[in-house]
């Protein structure tokens, strides 16, 4: 996965995206983890790869200084036009590479991304960087088991998947053993297809 080929993926990804991430078990999964997230109008808020919006709807975001970024701009196209009376501000951006100032937010939700874009590390500092100090990541994504041991039909199907625009072989323990200065884990559960799919919340300390 590289960038320029995302771009051409999510090109055809997303006049069908919704339809497949914006209803059945993937819709019922994400209303828990935001209906657990306690977002208020005194905070600032990121969501990092915010594709067509499906999470924002979701939301009260009529009451919430909600900033929101895709690298995709024909993602970021049907988001805007689905909240074009709203207060939320959309642009089109690398997470890889935030135009953001450090500590800059109070929540940051990395809501499937982590594991599409091409750096998953530099993502994830990214993410650290722009969060405030005891300010929190809600993460929403699929990572292999703990033990980063595959199954043979995972290994194989990888590089296919790969190149729909997703990794299906990222290991959360291990990104976040590279990468944890002044994280902590709050949260990590199962919310999806025996495991595959997890909610993480990590809290940055001083």
């Amino acid at each position: 996965m590289n960038n320029n080929w995302n771009k051409i993926i999510y090109k055809i990804w997303s006049p069908i995206y919704d339809k497949i991430f914006n209803s059945g078990i993937f819709l019922q999964t994400r209303k828990q983890i935001f209906q657990e997230t306690p977002f208020n109008n005194t905070q600032k808020i990121l969501f990092v790869g915010v594709g067509t919006g499906a999470d924002l709807e979701l939301l009260n975001h009529y009451d919430l200084d909600i900033t929101a970024i895709d690298f995709s701009p024909d993602m970021l196209r049907k988001a805007r036009a689905k909240f074009k009376n709203s207060r939320i501000t959309f642009l089109e951006m690398d997470a890889q590479n935030m135009a953001f100032n450090d500590m800059s937010f109070d929540y940051v939700v990395g809501s499937l991304i982590l594991s599409v874009v091409p750096d998953a590390d530099k993502c994830f500092q990214e993410m650290g960087r722009v969060l405030k100090q005891e300010g929190r990541i809600v993460i929403f994504d699929k990572f292999t088991p703990s033990n980063n041991k595959l199954s043979l039909s995972k290994k194989l199907f990888r590089p296919l998947i790969k190149v729909l625009g997703t990794d299906i072989g990222l290991n959360f323990e291990a990104l976040y053993l590279r990468n944890n200065k002044n994280l902590i884990i709050e949260e990590d559960k199962p919310v999806m297809l025996k495991g595959m799919y997890r909610k993480i919340v990590i809290r940055k300390i001083s």
